[in-house]
């Protein structure tokens, strides 16, 4: 049997192994043959012309190396290198889908930019829990700037590879050659160089911790307090008038004497003795009748609420 005809089965992909054994893969993967100019064409025109599964099994396979080749190129994310062969495997299927023989192309040369376009699009989806990128000029900075800062730190001694932020002139020299604006190299710069903080405490003991959510959250729409909030001002104004309307108006003057009467002195209301002395009884006796009327009047407001 030919060599490229070694791929012309009906489930083409068995000759893959799982992406589960990385270096399996990429060893079963680096074998599977090229097809010629000649048999690339024929294949892509039976694909399009008569949607054959066959002919685009042929070439997927065909172009798995690539897949690998270009996914080395991202290994410095901190990302598993099997999830990224995985999704540039999916930009190449869709590459193969929309590739045109007749436009006098190679399908690698097509399927480069799909590849990679579905590669960089998890990395920014999974690199940080939060994104660091979300237009287009964003993603494209994000790629060239990080590759970039890998080429000045490579020239430097140890202590220069080891600080991760950019200096003036590098910032400066990165904006040039990127043609973008200072400021937004400073800014993907920062993005970058800032890492994923947990809202919530990440320990069991939290008099040790002190999570953003303590200083972010904002509790003062929360229902339950707005609903206290209203019941505390009720009761500092129309709340006190009606407990003051259940007493007698003995009992009321000697409550706002003793409560809530303020003079401009500061002094506040009379004393038990001079009530006392008003009314012809004993203080005890107004302790008396002001705790039965205080009694009232927490009685009446309990009612109101």
């Amino acid at each position: 049997m030919p060599a490229t005809a070694a791929i012309a089965v009906r489930d083409p992909w068995a000759l893959v192994p799982s992406l589960g054994n990385l270096d399996a893969y990429i060893n079963a993967v680096n074998r599977l043959p090229l097809l010629t100019a000649e048999e690339e064409s024929t294949a892509a025109r039976r694909l399009r012309d008569h949607g054959d599964l066959e002919a685009a099994g042929r070439l997927v396979l065909s172009h798995l190396r690539l897949v690998v080749s270009i996914s080395r190129q991202y290994v410095g994310y901190g990302l598993p290198q099997g999830d990224l062969i995985q999704e540039g495997n999916v930009g190449l299927m869709k590459a193969v889908k929309r590739f045109d023989p007749d436009q006098g192309v190679r399908l690698v040369s097509y399927a480069m930019h799909w590849i990679k376009a579905e590669i960089h699009e998890y990395i920014l989806k999974n690199w940080r829990m939060v994104k660091v990128a979300t237009t287009k000029a964003q993603r494209k900075l994000f790629f060239n700037l990080r590759s970039m800062k890998h080429q000045l730190k490579s020239g430097q001694d140890d202590a220069s590879t080891h600080r991760n932020t950019l200096t003036e002139g590098e910032v400066a020299h990165v904006a040039r050659e990127l043609n973008v604006k200072r400021e937004d190299v400073l800014e993907m710069e920062t993005r970058m160089s800032g890492g994923d903080v947990a809202l919530e405490p990440q320990s069991d003991d939290d008099g040790e911790s002190f999570a953003p959510i303590a200083y972010l959250a904002d509790d003062s729409q929360e229902p339950t307090r707005v609903i206290e909030a209203r019941l505390r001002d009720d009761l500092a104004g129309d709340g006190i008038q009606r407990a003051l309307d259940v007493l007698d108006p003995r009992s009321r003057r000697i409550v706002e004497e003793r409560w809530l009467r303020v003079n401009d002195d500061a002094s506040g209301g009379m004393t038990l003795h001079e009530l006392a002395a008003e009314y012809g009884v004993s203080a005890e006796r107004i302790r008396q009748i002001e705790v039965a009327a205080m009694k009232k009047m927490k009685k009446a407001l309990t009612e109101t609420t």
